[in-house]
Parts: C-alpha cells; structure tokens; sequence
C-alpha cells in the first residue's frame, strides 16, 4: 500500500509541474478575455447593430 502512494504521489507531483498545461492556462485567459470584449462591443452596439439589420432587412425586402 505504502508503494502505490509513493507512486500515486510521484504522478501526481510529475502531473503539476508539467509547463505545458501553463501555455493552456494562458490559452484560456486570453479566450475568457477576448469574449468578455466581444459581449461588451455587443452589449454597447447591439441597438445600432440591429437598426442597421432591420434597415437592410427592409431594403431587401421591398426590392422582391
């Protein structure tokens, strides 16, 4: 029993000081980033985006 915690505990000492799991934690943060911006740009365009759709949608369908 004493082995396998050794053991255990080798994998999972080896498993956190892994560097690549740090590019993918980075990775992550930038992906959080970047849609929070996206959901701000939207949230502060959203009436003029959907006045410009509208107008359009209007446009193409006078035009059939």
């Amino acid at each position: 029993m004493t082995e396998m915690m050794i053991t255990w505990w080798a994998s999972f000492k080896r498993f956190f000081e892994k560097k690549d799991g740090q590019a993918l934690v980075e990775y992550a943060l930038i992906l959080v980033l970047v849609a929070i911006a996206v959901i701000v740009a939207l949230r502060l365009l959203g009436t003029q985006v959907g006045a410009t759709f509208d107008t359009i949608s209007g446009e193409l369908g006078g035009a059939s």
